[in-house]
């Protein structure tokens, strides 16, 4: 495993994130500054505000799991599942630099976190 490569990928992504979501947060502001005109203009602008609000938060989430899989290249655990320290995938590493997990646990963790439905 090349960790540099990854390094490399993970701060070139690190500085497009940080970017889009400093423009999102600044676009969701700007709708909020904008005054609507009447009750519908307000509604159009609380649902453009919503999905900017929304799609920052996201590049937020996924900018602190691409700083935490840095950390872990400084500390030398990354590649290495969280969970049990064992290794991850390379073909995960590879389409999810930033993943903290191997297929297993990330599969348990989704698994944990479905909402169950009673049987009848």
């Amino acid at each position: 495993m090349n960790v540099e490569e990854y390094k490399r990928r993970l701060l070139e992504l690190e500085a497009r994130l940080s970017a889009r979501a400093s423009r999102e947060r600044e676009r969701a502001r700007e709708q909020v500054l904008d005054s609507p005109g009447d009750i519908g203009d307000a509604s159009v602008a609380d649902e453009a505000e919503s999905k900017e609000f929304t799609e920052a938060e996201l590049d937020a989430t996924v900018l602190q799991q691409v700083r935490d899989a840095l950390r872990r290249i400084d500390d030398g655990t990354f590649g290495n599942c969280v969970v049990d320290g064992g290794p991850i995938e390379p073909k995960r590493l590879e389409a999810v630099p930033w993943t903290p997990y191997c297929l297993k646990h990330q599969e348990l963790l989704e698994a944990a976190s479905r909402p169950v439905t009673p049987s009848l």
